[in-house]
């Protein structure tokens, strides 16, 4: 059976990808481009509808000019955040 989906990780990697996009200055059709996926799945992750395989995630990477564990990284600090700001709040 498969796991549920983390929906923290999940929101995490969407803002973490359109932040990067954003800073290139790309939209999501010339990131789907660079990645070899399509548009339709770049929207579906960016609101955190889906998530990628382990090997587009290191295509999206690529596309993004990152290494994969950098994205991971950004994608944990904004995982860490948000659980300390909802730690906060309680």
């Amino acid at each position: 059976m498969r796991k549920s989906q983390n929906e923290a990780v999940l929101s995490a990697l969407a803002a973490e990808l359109k932040h990067r996009r954003s800073s290139l200055g790309i939209n999501q059709e010339e990131l789907a481009f660079r990645a070899g996926v399509h548009r339709s799945f770049i929207a579906r992750v960016e609101v955190a509808q889906t998530q990628p395989s382990l090997s587009v995630f290191f295509d999206l990477a690529n596309a993004l000019e990152c290494s994969a564990s950098e994205l991971v990284e950004g994608v944990d600090q904004r995982v860490r955040k948000e659980s300390a700001a909802s730690t906060a709040d309680s």
